[in-house]
């Protein structure tokens, strides 16, 4: 297996890694009011795309 012929420093290290980071997720509103995923049916109501997709959740 092949070696470094010379140490990577802290700094260079910390800057290849500048771009890893994790992005936050787009959160949009659903017409219910509650933040809902793009792309995704609403847990609180079932509507996706101004359908019924789901059957809301019922608390017992």
């Amino acid at each position: 297996m092949a070696l470094p012929k010379k140490k990577t420093s802290k700094s260079r290290k910390n800057m290849r890694r500048a771009h890893d980071h994790v992005a936050t997720p787009n959160v949009v509103l659903c017409k219910c009011g509650e933040p809902v995923l793009p792309h995704c049916a609403c847990d609180a109501c079932g509507n996706y795309k101004d359908r019924q997709a789901l059957t809301p959740a019922t608390n017992a």
